[in-house]
């Protein structure tokens, strides 16, 4: 979440009244993010988030937003966009795509806990189980042949070093193909700032805006890679542990996941080693906004090469 896009009292004012939402009380930008435009709305009903989308138009919203009501619908803790007075869930604010959601319970889990990860993996598996009576497909826009086609634009601006590792990395990931795997509809951006904790409890999992249709396995990859790292790129046993356990704990990897795992941790790692590297290097214009640390998982992938221990 990121503030691209300014929006000002007078601006969000008269948009408020295409609601049932009360009056304003407050309008807060929210810096964190990288992707879309995003405030804290406050009336006199409660707390909201404002989206508005920065790349995505308003006929690419409806897999996301018709989703999220899918999985609310459903029982896992997402926020449910809320319908404007013409009972439109997507409207339009400073000529940009918009949608509102209630704020959820929780908070960040900054340092998480291991019973934290083992309840973000068992809601994730619930949210795949649930995620299979939803129709609509969305391929995956940042899959291998994205990170295959932007790697090589990213390799005259790193340190020859790195350059070499990243090539090597994307061509290991090009010898697999994992076609067989269980498929659906994944978050695919599942980091501890996509989820609210309210206490041990997930409060509710946001920023849906990444999902799509993918192997299922690659999206808890993607969410042990954050919830369970440490700061020199190591993964916590006891943390991923406990992850995987209440992942499997509702829905069983079968043998052909466990022999794809390890391939797939690092396919999860290398995915945001490229998208950090694209932001750092080709960074967005905006008002609050900031670049994450491409090397992180680039020590994830070294770790993980020098790995034998896969929790499963």
């Amino acid at each position: 979440m990121s503030v691209f896009t300014t929006v000002a009292i007078d601006e969000i004012t008269p948009f408020l009244h295409r609601y049932s939402l009360g009056q304003l009380v407050e309008l807060k930008g929210i810096s964190a993010g990288v992707t879309n435009t995003n405030y804290f709305v406050t009336t006199t009903h409660g707390k909201y988030v404002l989206t508005l989308f920065e790349t995505l138009r308003a006929d690419e919203l409806p897999f996301y937003v018709n989703l999220m009501v899918h999985l609310a619908q459903h029982g896992i803790a997402v926020a449910a966009p809320i319908a404007n007075l013409q009972h439109q869930y997507i409207d339009e604010l400073n000529g940009k795509p918009t949608l509102i959601v209630p704020c959820l319970p929780g908070s960040v889990a900054e340092s998480p806990t291991t019973e934290q990860c083992a309840q973000v993996g068992e809601m994730l598996a619930q949210m795949h189980l649930a995620a299979a009576s939803y129709t609509a497909q969305m391929p995956n826009p940042r899959g291998p042949h994205w990170w295959a086609a932007t790697a090589p634009t990213l390799y005259p601006l790193m340190k020859p070093q790195d350059a070499e590792l990243l090539a090597a990395e994307v061509a290991l990931q090009a010898q697999h193909q994992h076609d067989t795997l269980p498929t659906g509809v994944i978050h695919a951006d599942l980091f501890r700032d996509n989820a609210l904790m309210n206490g041990e409890h997930v409060g509710g999992f946001i920023d849906f805006y990444y999902a799509c249709t993918d192997v299922l396995l690659y999206d808890l990859a993607i969410t042990l890679n954050d919830w369970c790292v440490l700061e020199d790129g190591e993964i916590d046993d006891e943390r991923a542990l406990a992850m995987l356990t209440a992942y499997q704990s509702v829905r069983p990897l079968n043998p052909a996941e466990i022999q794809a795992w390890p391939t797939l941790l690092r396919a999860a790692a290398l995915r945001f080693w490229v998208s950090r590297l694209l932001d750092f290097y080709q960074p967005a214009a905006g008002e609050m906004t900031f670049a994450k640390d491409p090397s992180h998982f680039q020590r994830v992938i070294l770790r993980y090469a020098q790995r034998r221990n896969f929790w499963v």
